[in-house]
C-alpha cells in the first residue's frame, strides 16, 4: 500500500505565498509521475501542475509564473510553491502521484487527502 501525506495548506492574504508538500511512503519501487489538482467549491477538480521523472513540467495557464512543482526523489515528495496568490486560487489542493511497486507491475495513481488552501482579498 501506498500513503500520502500533504501539508502546507492554509489561510493567506492576496500577494502572499505558500508551500505545499505531498510526502509518498509505503511500499514503493519508483515514481513517475507526480502532480496538483485542486476543486473549488461548485467547479470541477482541474489540474494545476505536474512534473515528470525526468523533471519535466507543465501548469495551468492560470498559474503560470506564479507557481512552482519541484520533487525530491530522495524523500519521495513533490512540491508546489505558490507566490502571488489571488482569491481565486482557494480551493482544495490535492496531490497525486504515479508509483510503481515493483518491476514489471504497471504504475498506479494515489491521491491525497487534500488541503485547504484559502485566499483572502
Amino acid at each position: 500500500q501506498v500513503q500520502l501525506v500533504e501539508s502546507g495548506g492554509g489561510l493567506v492574504q492576496a500577494g502572499g505565498s505558500l508551500r505545499l508538500s505531498c510526502a509518498a511512503s509505503g511500499i514503493i519501487f519508483s515514481i513517475s509521475r507526480m502532480g496538483w489538482y485542486r476543486q473549488a467549491p461548485g467547479k470541477e477538480r482541474e489540474l494545476v501542475a505536474g512534473i515528470d521523472s525526468g523533471g519535466s513540467t507543465n501548469y495551468a495557464d492560470s498559474v503560470k509564473g506564479r507557481f512552482t512543482i519541484s520533487r525530491d526523489n530522495a524523500k519521495n515528495t513533490a512540491y508546489l510553491q505558490m507566490n502571488s496568490l489571488k482569491p481565486e486560487d482557494t480551493a482544495v489542493y490535492y496531490c497525486v502521484v504515479e508509483v510503481f511497486t515493483d518491476y514489471v507491475g504497471p504504475g498506479h495513481d494515489y491521491w491525497g487527502q487534500g488541503t485547504q488552501v484559502t485566499v483572502s482579498s
